[in-house]
């Protein structure tokens, strides 16, 4: 599920859950919910892709996060951060699911 959501500065973010309501991702802000729109739909179109606009990534403490790309490349979301590798791979096939 996708989720618009404006904050008190008039910036716009999506938010991907699951069929739960578990937040899977969290966007970068955008100006406009239009600018928004624009990259769920780019996203949407790059689930064709098998996963290529995922990269993964380890932080500092060892714990495994998603950073979710647009068609150009550009960061456009985060996921929440993993205990282990699996964790990280099954939050993939969830996100993947929640562009639906």
């Amino acid at each position: 599920m996708i989720k618009i959501v404006k904050d008190k500065d008039g910036l716009y973010q999506f938010v991907l859950k699951s069929g739960n309501g578990q937040v899977l991702l969290k966007s970068i802000p955008f100006n406009s919910e239009n600018e928004t729109d624009s990259t769920i739909k780019d996203i949407k179109a790059l689930k064709k892709t098998n996963g290529k606009f995922f990269e993964r990534r380890t932080n500092t403490d060892g714990k495994f996060l998603v950073e979710l790309k647009n068609s150009t490349g550009k960061i456009v979301g985060s996921s929440g951060l993993y205990t282990s590798e699996a964790g990280m791979e099954n939050g993939i096939l969830n996100i993947t699911n929640s562009l639906e």
